[in-house]
């Protein structure tokens, strides 16, 4: 079995992690009614997705 024959320094450690940040949302905005959603997702104030009404909105 590994076991580690130091123990791991803090400057070791966090530059292993540097990679584990989260990165920003980044919106699109909606062709049909130009409200922001998310790219390949339905748009939820107009129902459109790839140019077609997929869900109505009638309120």
């Amino acid at each position: 079995m590994a076991v580690p024959k130091r123990k791991t320094s803090p400057s070791k450690r966090n530059m292993r992690r540097s990679h584990h940040a989260l990165s920003p949302v980044n919106f699109q905005e909606c062709p049909n009614c130009g409200e922001l959603r998310l790219p390949h997702n339905l748009c939820s104030s107009c129902g459109h997705y790839n140019g077609r009404e997929i869900v109505s909105s009638e309120a």
